[in-house]
């Protein structure tokens, strides 16, 4: 008797809609962000700068601060003011003062004349040619102005934005809890890849894949092992993860087999919100919440395919941009850009395919060349993929030349012209 599933088969855009609509992000926390490893964390709140920036006028160059209005008459230097003098001096007529870079412009100066055009001798200068006021000057809030907002609540801190926060003095910020991503994966015949594998046996590559996926992500990953094929072992396994997670990441067991359990036990324990996307690879994909009393938010489960590269297509699809909602990223998913293809593609009849791509520059455009064999159990279709070209369903190819959307999950590669 042939079985069918419970599940009815959702479009991809209506499973990561679903998804959306149970994903908010997570508490709030104070942080020294320039003491300790704040990069890849989600501000939550706007950072405006308290003070203009110069807060004095600054030499632009190094040189002479001087008056305009003298000319290309000579000046007597009478003094020397370095980038950490504080100001004090004051350019009369007939006068200039040596400058470096960064270094306040004195009072009565308007103009810095590079030190390249001038002739300096026995405290005499020279200059080449005449300046107008303000000349090689930074003027006071010409970078920041007091009161600007210069980071929004949703910015991911980078190498940038922590140096922009240094800059306006804000050491102490409101940032997003980062989500602890429990990973379990399931089945009789896993075994850990550094332990003995019997005959029919895997070594459990996608619970190892799956945690480093989470931690770029910029969550924190949790290992719950590998639970056998019992309701016992897998349920224990779950309400650990209600325990100790945000989000619960299970790796096979949600296909149509006797003992693939994952699937009767998230609805026995919470609520099952799809089981099935139509969408290649990872079809059984399935999401889930288990309430938790006492706590606000539910735990997040996914099901996702016992397949290494099921697994990852559909975290990249659809768990990613849900993790970087959670962390309150205002830009969660993934660039999305069109290319040219290299190759033909070839599609799948009833479902719309993500196939594993790299991308890169050529020819005045985008173009895709595929990994090779897009089977989902083969792996090596992830090694060095940039991309996911979204392919439509179908019974012809796309041939060289044509145009595909894709999803960048990583720099733009070298291409070959």
């Amino acid at each position: 008797m042939r079985r069918e599933s419970p599940y009815p088969m959702v479009p991809i855009d209506e499973a990561q809609r679903i998804i959306t609509a149970h994903v908010a992000p997570l508490g709030v926390e104070e942080m020294d962000v320039l003491r300790n490893a704040a990069d890849g964390r989600v501000l939550a709140e706007d950072i405006y700068a308290t003070d203009p920036l110069p807060d004095v006028p600054k030499a632009a160059v190094d040189g002479y601060a001087l008056r305009s209005a003298d000319g290309v008459a000579p000046r007597r230097v009478i003094a020397e003011v370095t980038a950490g003098a504080a100001p004090g001096l004051r350019v009369e007529p007939g006068t200039a003062v040596r400058v470096m870079t960064g270094a306040p412009v004195p009072e009565g100066a308007d103009a810095v004349v590079m030190v390249e055009h001038t002739e300096e001798q026995d405290g005499t200068l020279t200059v080449r040619h005449a300046l107008s006021a303000g000349d090689n000057i930074h003027t006071v809030g010409q970078d920041i102005a007091a009161g600007q907002c210069v980071l929004t609540r949703g910015t991911t801190l980078g190498a940038a934005e922590i140096g922009l926060l240094a800059t306006v003095g804000r050491v102490r910020v409101q940032v997003y809890r980062r989500p602890i991503v429990a990973v379990l994966a399931t089945g009789d015949e896993v075994y850990e890849p550094d332990g003995e594998v019997f005959p029919g046996g895997v070594r459990d590559s996608n619970r190892y894949a799956l945690m480093a996926a989470a931690r770029e992500a910029g969550c924190e990953a949790v290992s719950l092992g590998i639970a056998r094929d019992d309701l016992s072992v897998q349920r224990a396994a779950i309400l650990d993860a209600v325990d100790r997670a945000d989000v619960l990441l299970t790796s096979g067991g949600v296909s149509m087999g006797t003992r693939d359990l994952i699937k009767p036990l998230l609805a026995e324990l919470g609520a099952v919100h799809f089981g099935r996307i139509a969408f290649k690879p990872g079809k059984p994909t399935t999401f889930a919440t288990i309430d938790r009393p006492g706590r606000a938010a539910p735990l997040l489960v996914f099901g996702l395919p016992g397949f290494p590269v099921s697994s990852l297509v559909s975290f990249e699809v659809f768990v990613r941009p849900a993790l970087r909602r959670l962390q309150g990223d205002a830009r969660p998913e993934r660039p999305r850009v069109r290319v040219t293809l290299r190759d033909p593609i070839y599609p799948s009849a009833d479902r719309p395919e993500y196939q594993r791509a790299i991308v890169g520059w050529a020819e005045g455009r985008l173009l895709a060349r595929s990994t090779g064999r897009q089977g989902s159990s083969r792996l090596l279709s992830m090694l060095g993929a940039n991309a996911m070209l979204i392919v439509p369903p179908g019974t012809q190819p796309f041939p060289a030349g044509a145009e595909l959307e894709a999803l960048l999950t990583g720099p733009l590669a070298p291409f070959d012209e």
